[in-house]
Parts: structure tokens; sequence; C-alpha cells
């Protein structure tokens, strides 16, 4: 047993090496031998940062996405809102004229007349 021990203090070059080819491949990241190696252990805080760091970027990406989606549909509706605007604008327009008012007024029969003297401007003036 004591033959064991010594043999184990003083592990030859090439089984070190099989033991870091091993601890490199796939198996071994499933094992855990690679994650326990001393330089994994030392670059831990680096690996989290950029873990950190592609979550960020990750999550800004789908924000950025949302807000250009966002961004179109209020594009769309900003122009359907115009173009209402427009007909409505165009319907009044029409709607206003003299022709169409007495137009309207003899359909209802409200009983009104189109004034035949013009309009005069009343002027008042000011006490001192």
């Amino acid at each position: 047993m004591s033959d064991k021990r010594k043999n184990i203090e003083f592990i030859d070059e090439s089984q070190e090496r099989r033991e870091l080819k091993k601890a490199g491949t796939l198996k071994g990241l499933l094992a855990g031998s690679l994650l326990t190696k001393e330089k994994v252990v030392r670059q831990l805080p680096f690996i989290l940062f950029l873990t950190g760091l592609a979550f960020i970027y990750i999550g800004n990406r789908y924000h950025a996405e949302k807000l250009v989606r966002e961004n179109s549909r209020l594009q769309d509706e900003v122009r359907e809102l115009r173009a209402r605007a427009l007909s409505t604008s165009a319907e009044l327009m029409h709607l206003s004229k003299q022709s169409e008012v007495l137009h309207l007024l003899k359909e209802k029969n409200m009983g009104l007349r189109e004034s035949v003297t013009p309009p005069r401007k009343i002027v008042v003036e000011e006490k001192e």
C-alpha cells in the first residue's frame, strides 16, 4: 500500500497528458473534470461576465425588434388617420358650400330661405 502512495505522489508526465486530453473532451466536460481545472476556475469570473453580456445583448436585440414592430404599426396607423382626416375635411368642405347647404335645407323641408340682402357690418362706437 505504501508503494501505491509513492507512485501517486510522482505521476509521470505521460499519465498527466492523458488526463489533460481526457479532461478536454466531451466526456471530460460531462464528467466535470474540465470544470475543476485550475485554469478554468481562474477564468470563471470572466466567463460569467461574458455570459452576462450575452444575455444583455440578446435582451437588447429582442427589445429593439419589439420597438421596430411598434414603430411600424404606429406609422401605419398615422397614415390611416391622415387619410381619414383628409377625406373628412374634403367632405366637410363639400357640405359647407352655399349650394349644398341650400340643397340640404330644401331636402329636409326646414322652411328656411336664402337671404337676398347682403350682410352688413355692425360698428359699435365706444363711449368714453
